[in-house]
This record gives C-alpha cells, sequence and structure tokens, in this order.
C-alpha cells in the first residue's frame, strides 16, 4: 500500500529536508534585510503659486515655477491682495520629482497624498463638515524641452477634518489648524520622467464652493513610490522562484497521474494551490518597465486575492479530509459552508478593489472614502469580509480540534499491533501534527512579523550591518509561502515505497490476525496517505 512521501521518509531525512527548507527561509529573510533597501520612499513637496495672468483658466495651459518658461509667482496670499489677486487666477504647480532628479519606471507606482495649511482667522474659520474642491490636472514629458502633455484632469472634492487645539481667540490668530492629510492621487505605473501638477481652487459663493474652509496659506503633496533598490531585488525573487515551483508542481501532478487510481480531491487541491502559488509568482512586472500598464496593481491584488483563498480553501479541505467518513470525503460539496465565507469575503474584497482602484485606472485622483455613500459602501464590503473571515476561523479551528481528537482516539489502538507496526503509526501521526504545527507557525510568523515591522523602526544595526525590517519582511513572508507550498507539493506527493502484504507480514512481524484488522481498519479507502486513511470519526466506531 503506497502512501505519500512524507509517511515513507525516515525521521533522519525528514530533518534534513526541513532544515534545507530552513536555511532557505532565513536566505529570504536576509536578502531583503541586508541586501535590498526600503522598500519604499516617501517624498514631500511644497507647492508653488502661480498666477494665471492671462484669466483664462485653460486646461491645456501648464504653470511651472523653473525651468526655460516659468510662470509668474507669489509669496503668499497677502501679496495676491495686495495686487488684487483674485483666488481663481491662482495656480498651485508641483513638480515631481525635485529639479535635477528623474522618476523611474523601477519605482512601479506613484501614491500621493495633500495636507492644507490652514490659518486660524476669527472672521474666516472653518465651518462645520467643511468640504474643499480642486480642480487639478496632471502632465507628463520625458525631457526638459518637450512640452507637457495632459494624463488626467479631474474635479474632485475632499472633507476637511481639522481641529484647532489652542482657544479660539484674537491673540492666536495666524496659529494653524491639526488637520488631518487627504487622499490625493493613486497611479499604477511610473513611464515618464517628469510629472507636473497644476491644482486650483475655484470659489464660487452663490454655490458655497470653497467658501468656509479658512485662510489657506500652504498646500503640501506628499508622494510616495517603490524604491528602484527594491523593486530589482523583488523582481530577481519572482524570476527564480517561478520555475521552481512550476517545476515541482509539475512533478507532483506527474507522480499523482500515475497512480492507478483517479486523483483524490486533497491531492488536487494541494495543486490547485501550486497553480495559484505559480500564478502569483509569475514576474509579468518585467513589462511594466517597458509598457505604461496602469492597472498592475488591480492586478497584483487580484492575484493575491486568488493565491490567500485557495490557501484558506485548503487548511478547511486538509482538516476535513483527515476528520470525516468515507460517505462525506472527497466531495467539494461536502464543505460549502466552510468555503462560503471565503467565496464571499473575497467577492466583497474584490467588488471594493474594483470600486477604488479599477475606476483609478481612467481617474487617478477618485477615492471612494470620499462621499458619504462610498464610504459606507467601502466600510460594508469590509465588514462584511471581516465577519466572513472570523466564520471562516471558528470553523476551522473547530475542525483542527476535530481531527487532533479523532486521532488521539485512534491511538488508543496502538497498543494492540506489533511494535514495528506501532511505532510505524505512531510515526505517520507525529508528521501528520508536525505539519499542522507548521502551518500554524507559518501563519503566525507573518501576523507577528507584520506587527513587529509596523511598531518598530524601520530598520535595526546589527554589528556593521544595517537590516532593513520592511524590506525582510515582505522577502521572508514571500519567501516562506513558497516553501510552504513547495513542501506540502513534495511531502504529499506518492511514494515509491509500497508496504503490500509480504513487507508487512515480513519485515514488520505483523501477524496475519492483525494484518486482517489493519486492513479492516485502514484500506478499505483508497487515498493519498495512511492517516487520511487512518482519521475517522469516533462515532463512526
Amino acid at each position: 500500500m503506497a502512501g505519500a512521501i512524507i509517511e515513507n521518509m525516515s525521521t533522519k531525512k525528514l530533518c534534513i529536508v526541513g532544515g534545507i527548507l530552513l536555511v532557505f527561509q532565513v536566505i529570504a529573510f536576509l536578502v531583503g534585510g541586508l541586501i535590498a533597501p526600503s522598500p519604499t520612499t516617501a517624498v514631500s513637496y511644497l507647492a508653488n503659486k502661480c498666477v494665471d495672468v492671462e484669466k483664462n483658466h485653460q486646461k491645456t495651459k501648464w504653470y511651472l515655477s523653473w525651468g526655460s518658461n516659468p510662470c509668474e509667482k507669489i509669496r503668499d496670499f497677502d501679496e495676491a491682495v495686495s495686487r488684487q489677486i483674485e483666488a481663481n487666477d491662482i495656480v498651485f504647480s508641483i513638480h515631481a520629482p525635485h529639479p535635477h532628479n528623474e522618476m523611474s519606471p523601477w519605482f512601479q507606482f506613484m501614491l500621493y497624498v495633500l495636507h492644507v495649511d490652514i490659518a486660524f482667522k476669527m472672521d474666516n474659520q472653518i465651518k462645520n463638515n467643511a468640504e474643499i474642491t480642486f480642480n487639478v490636472s496632471l502632465g507628463y514629458r520625458d525631457d526638459m524641452v518637450s512640452e507637457w502633455q495632459p494624463m488626467a484632469y479631474a474635479e474632485e472634492t475632499r472633507k476637511l477634518k481639522c481641529a484647532f487645539n489652542y482657544p479660539k481667540t484674537k491673540e492666536n490668530e495666524d496659529s494653524f489648524y491639526d488637520c488631518d492629510v487627504l487622499s490625493f492621487m493613486e497611479i499604477g505605473t511610473v513611464a515618464h520622467k517628469f510629472y507636473l501638477v497644476n491644482i486650483r481652487l475655484p470659489v464660487h459663493e452663490k454655490k458655497g464652493i470653497n467658501v468656509g474652509i479658512g485662510d489657506i496659506r500652504d498646500i503640501r503633496l506628499v508622494g510616495i513610490h517603490q524604491n528602484g533598490g527594491f523593486t530589482k531585488v523583488w523582481f530577481a525573487m519572482k524570476t527564480v522562484l517561478t520555475p521552481s515551483i512550476f517545476t515541482i508542481m509539475v512533478w507532483y501532478w506527474r507522480r499523482i497521474t500515475m497512480m492507478t487510481r483517479p486523483p483524490v480531491l486533497l491531492e488536487k487541491v494541494i495543486f490547485a494551490l501550486g497553480i495559484s502559488m505559480t500564478f502569483i509568482n509569475i514576474p509579468v512586472e518585467w513589462f511594466s518597465i517597458g509598457f505604461e500598464w496602469t492597472w498592475m496593481l488591480l492586478f497584483g491584488d487580484i492575484r493575491q486575492g486568488i493565491f490567500y483563498a485557495m490557501l484558506l480553501s485548503f487548511w478547511i479541505i486538509f482538516c476535513g479530509e483527515h476528520m470525516m467518513d468515507q460517505n462525506e470525503r472527497n466531495r467539494f460539496s461536502s464543505y460549502w459552508k466552510q468555503v462560503g465565507p471565503i467565496a464571499v469575503g473575497a467577492f466583497c474584497l474584490f467588488v471594493f478593489d474594483m470600486c477604488e482602484r479599477g475606476v483609478q485606472l481612467k481617474n487617478p485622483f477618485y477615492s471612494i472614502w470620499t462621499t458619504d455613500v462610498g464610504t459606507e459602501l467601502a466600510m460594508a464590503f469590509i465588514i462584511v469580509a471581516g465577519i466572513c473571515l472570523c466564520l471562516y476561523f471558528l470553523f476551522l479551528c473547530f475542525m483542527v480540534f476535530q481531527v487532533f481528537r479523532n486521532i488521539s482516539g485512534k491511538q488508543s489502538s496502538l497498543p494492540a499491533m506489533s511494535k514495528a507496526r506501532r511505532l510505524h503509526y505512531e510515526g505517520l501521526i507525529f508528521r501528520f501534527k508536525f505539519l499542522m504545527l507548521i502551518t500554524l507557525a507559518c501563519a503566525a510568523m507573518t501576523v507577528i512579523f507584520f506587527i513587529v515591522s509596523q511598531v518598530t523602526e524601520g530598520h535595526w544595526k546589527w554589528g556593521g550591518y544595517t537590516v532593513e525590517l520592511n524590506s525582510a519582511f515582505f522577502t521572508g513572508i514571500y519567501g516562506m509561502w513558497n516553501l510552504y507550498v513547495f513542501a506540502l507539493m513534495f511531502l504529499y506527493a506518492p511514494s515509491h515505497k509500497n508496504y503490500g502484504e509480504d513487507q508487512s507480514i515480513g519485515d514488520l512481524g505483523i501477524s496475519s490476525g492483525e494484518e486482517l484488522q489493519l486492513t479492516t481498519t485502514i484500506t478499505h479507502v483508497d487515498g493519498p496517505t495512511e492517516v487520511y486513511k487512518l482519521a475517522r470519526k469516533e462515532a463512526q466506531e
């Protein structure tokens, strides 16, 4: 009777395999911690105030405060008042990156948040539920002499959430409000060298546009993009891991198809998990270096969603196939209660992502959080997904408890076996429990390392080396789940070793009566592992 490799592998060999995987895991962390720089960089920009002297308010007119054709600038709004310049004629101009620098496709994405410096004035305070409306244009070019090309234009509204931390008296005038940052723009590609943002704050008193928003002094942007050095390390990892997972996946399925029986559900799910891991590994990001693919962020979210949904489904089915009786096994429909929350949660997050990043493919300034309806809709999707996740983990914890209880109950029949046979099955049960604990450890490491990377500084000093924690988190956890899937497909592939009747009776020293008892107990269902056959519900006894 052929089992899985994990069951027929000696403890020594299993430890060797585990040691090799541990070495690769450490390498994955060290690659991010010692070789890669920080994953992202934040750059602050202060908008220059240009004057639209022509007062034509054309969208195609670009204003840049420096270069060969600089705009007419003002220092502050007091100068604008003294020169009788209207608010509608002021354009806030921001050039990315700063002078003498260039953007690069290796930056992968651009995320910008906006901060408004608002001073307190007794006669111009921020009203309740104030909203700021701005007309924004985004342009690009690839050299310093070409004309700016339009990329996007939008009229957006954001809610101002500001607090004044001093008494509202005459003495505290010109002190600044403490305002939350506002979402501004997100682009999933950095295909050009230079970008220009022009922002207008149109004032229309009759329509109530930009009225009661306080005394605005400056506009600042903070741009966040991926570091080019980290991108290269990330692409290199994907390029190395893709053929590794693909090769073991082909090898695993070939061993399955060599069996005389058809594949069982657990084997199919492991293979599907390998496909989803390969899908997330394929380094299509290399093409983003030469093509302006703005949908790469959305595509990356979809790939991750498929993998994590498949991983969660595998854990449920893995536990279920080791505790259900013969009639309920090997049918995907038996798991609709447990897999249902995964499907609903994944669908909610997919719809949320399409409402956010899907719309940003056309309008990079859009955010679902800027309106009350959008915020409620987004929160509804997230809450439903969270409820589904909680239900899933309740199901999973209950099933893991059931599996361990069933296997512990089966251990009571082991003393009646011969010593060799008993040791054989004790080893099988131990390895099954060991794999369950490894799964728990991988999930725990993901959560713990994420928390550590958030609450500590971005790097640690280790002797003469600097360890980038955030980069180590990304590369280490990514490598860990690749190694986890690799180990699953290797250890749960069918073994070439057979424990037939002659071998069982001769080598293991089992009497004919005991062999009959074992056959009745564990060989009436053909499956991938002997623990799979051994673990049945206690009630079926």
